[in-house]
């Protein structure tokens, strides 16, 4: 059964070109050490109490723009393989050098339960 990685992040407004521009390159890694989809997207509809909670989790700043994304890869093993190869890609900027405070990032790992 696929595998995904889910992510979460903040990423202040004024640095969504960048954002944009760090994750096409990273996507592109990503799907050529064998990824199967690489998907980045914005917030649009979080005004209710219940959907709040996603800006709630990486404690969105008014200033921000919360970005969720997911990367999808055959197995966990295939993730495994893959993210190890992706660490050690010198394409990849340091830590240091993207626009968002990673450590307001949060992310998981997920079995696939459904796929249709």
């Amino acid at each position: 059964m696929a595998y995904v990685d889910g992510f979460l992040l903040p990423v202040p407004t004024k640095n969504l070109a960048a954002y944009r521009k760090v994750s096409r390159q990273a996507g592109k890694i990503w799907r050529e050490y064998g990824a199967l989809a690489y998907t980045e997207c914005v917030a649009d509809d979080l005004d209710d109490e219940r959907r709040a909670m996603f800006a709630r989790s990486v404690k969105l700043k008014p200033e921000e723009t919360l970005v969720f994304s997911w990367i999808l890869y055959k197995s966990r093993a295939e993730r495994n393989r893959i993210n190890k190869k992706v660490a050690a890609d010198p394409r990849l900027k340091a830590p240091e050098a993207m626009p968002f405070d990673m450590k307001r990032m949060v992310w998981g790992g997920f079995k696939t339960l459904v796929q249709l």
